[in-house]
This record gives C-alpha cells, structure tokens and sequence, in this order.
C-alpha cells in the first residue's frame, strides 16, 4: 500500500486545484454573455416609440375635433408627406412622436392648441429597423421590429429551426449606438423551441442579428 506524507496530499490537492481551474476556464472561453429572459406576451403591438419612419411607411394621422385634417398617407420615397394644411413635411428620420409634434406646430397657425396623434400602420423599414434572422432556419429574413418583440416572435416568422442546426449555439449580434461597437449575445434557441424552457426567450432591438450555426455532426 502506498502511503503519502501531509505535504504531499496538500500538493496533490493543490494540483488537483489547478487543473480544475484550467479546465474550467477553457470551458469559458468563447461562451457569449445571456440576455435576460423576456415575457410571452407582449405588451404593446406595432412599432415601438423608438421606432424610426421610413419611405414608403404607411401612416394614420389623427386631428381630434378636426378629422379632416388627418388621414392615412404614405411617406414617399422623397421621405416627405402631404396632408391638408401641410405640404411637403420631412417624416423620415423621425419618430412617430417627433412627427406629430412638427405636426402639432404646423396646425397651430390654423387651429388653437391642435392634438395630434401619428401611428404608423404599415412599415417597410431600413435594416437599422429589422431584425435579420441567418444560418440554419426554414426561411432566414429580415422581419420589420414590432414593440416587444422577441426571439420567440422572430423564430415563429421565419418557420423555426432548420433541420440540422445547433439552435443553442445559436448568437444574437447587437450594434449599441452609444458606445459604436458590437456586442454578442448566446441564444438557446433549442431549450426555447424544443423544451419550451421559457427562459430562454429574450427581448429584441431594432437592427438585431439572429445567426444560427449547423451541427457539425
């Protein structure tokens, strides 16, 4: 029987240690951070506030009291609208709420303390407002972001997973305009689709990257 002293178990153990923080760091690398998990149902349809117009974007218009000062309109691809009153107004670039208030100041030439409301009903937005959905799907798209909108939502729209792909080493890609850079996010999109682990489920932005990879084998 072999036997060891004091001093070498403590440097066995400190070995053992060793090795155990290797392996356990190696098992890191390469491992993108989580989102946090988001709610089924959302709580909010259509562009969100932070929405921005588009050509060709479709937009209700609402005057209160004075109705035929609204109406439905298309920006045009001069990224322009026309309603009555107004002529030419710059709608691209804007938010809905921008887009009312220019409104709200042109009117009040016209009418006392006007309320406007802008709601776009039909969006054909710039990539910057899609969410993009690659790689190993049943149809990879570009899908106009809606308020709230989730993985869950993006995976349903394009037919879910293909065949072979590896949907839990699945990356969301994120531009964050404040900092200028881009940051990578793991998706378990197999846990999500397959196990129905709700967890899973997280949150989109507008210009948000979906990349699913396929299995190696």
């Amino acid at each position: 029987m072999a036997c060891f002293s004091p001093l070498g178990a403590a440097r066995a153990a400190l070995l053992s240690g060793i090795a155990a923080t290797a392996l356990t760091g190696c098992a890191s690398v390469g491992t993108a951070p989580q989102l946090p998990s988001a709610s089924f149902v959302a709580n909010q349809e259509g562009p969100g506030e932070e929405y921005i117009i588009g050509p060709l974007d479709e937009l209700q218009i609402f005057v209160w009291r004075n109705p035929e000062l609204g109406g439905k309109v298309q920006v045009r691809p001069d990224g322009r609208i026309t309603t009555p009153l107004i002529t030419d107004m710059p709608a691209v670039g804007k938010t809905p709420t921008m887009l009312q208030q220019d409104i709200k100041l042109q009117l009040s030439q016209y009418i006392t303390d006007p309320i406007v409301s802008v709601i776009v009903t039909s969006f054909n937005s710039t990539f910057s407002q899609q969410v993009r959905v690659v790689g190993a799907t049943e149809k990879p798209a570009s899908i106009p972001f809606r308020a709230n909108m989730t993985v869950l939502d993006a995976m349903i729209a394009v037919g879910g997973l293909g065949e072979y792909a590896a949907g839990n080493k699945a990356r969301l890609v994120r531009y964050d305009k404040g900092s200028g850079k881009q940051h990578e996010y793991g998706l378990r999109l197999n846990d999500l689709i397959k196990r129905g682990d709700v967890k899973a489920n997280v949150r989109l932005q507008p210009g948000d990257v979906i990349i699913i990879p396929e299995s190696m084998f």
